[in-house]
């Protein structure tokens, strides 16, 4: 679609809205002609008000050309006691420029979550593996560090999944035990792995 450069309008607007009036009931007859001029009278105003909205000048374009399928599919149902025939143009033109905007927007939003959804990172795997290898190296290490009733317990707790509750069962000890070789022990590993 061209970019609409119609002549400007000379009618008064109560001239223009009767004409525009009188062009929509031929339009709902499927008049071509009257479809010609009532887009040359009003083509300027739709593809202003796309424009304000969308800015970029070939979404304004595309948008003018719906709002006139609109108005060919659709003149039967303007009503002229509803209002003039410019405030029934410029609704539809405003609603379709919109709605251009919020497609474009959920696109954008779409695209954005799908690419943050499907984005590799990069990263080195061999060394974060080489890494993973000896920071369990050196828990292994460390809990030969331990009493065998620390480890036993810790080992219970971290790596069997067992409460203190259920740990304490095990080793038919009390729970306050339990929690206090527990706390030892990670104490005693915390100290061993050098973290402060």
């Amino acid at each position: 679609m061209d970019t609409p450069d119609a002549p400007a309008v000379t009618d008064t607007p109560a001239e223009l809205s009767q004409r525009l009036t009188v062009l929509l009931g031929q339009i709902s007859q499927g008049d071509r002609a009257a479809f010609a001029e009532f887009y040359r009278l009003t083509s300027r105003r739709v593809y202003g008000m796309a424009r304000r909205v969308l800015i970029d000048a070939e979404l304004s374009e595309d948008t003018t050309q719906e709002v006139f399928l609109q108005v060919w599919q659709n003149a039967a149902r303007f009503d002229p006691a509803a209002g003039s025939p410019l405030s029934w143009l410029m609704t539809i033109s405003h609603r379709r420029a919109v709605d251009r905007v919020r497609s474009a927007q959920s696109a954008t939003d779409r695209e954005a979550r799908y690419g943050a959804s499907t984005q590799d990172i990069d990263h080195d795997t061999v060394s974060d593996e080489v890494g993973s290898r000896l920071e369990a190296e050196a828990v292994v290490r460390c809990l030969g560090t331990l009493t065998e009733t620390q480890q036993e317990s810790v080992r219970l707790a971290y790596y069997g999944g067992l409460t203190y509750r259920e740990v304490a069962e095990r080793l038919d000890a009390a729970v306050p035990t339990i929690k206090s070789r527990i706390r030892d022990g990670l104490i005693r590993l915390k100290t061993c792995l050098g973290v402060s």
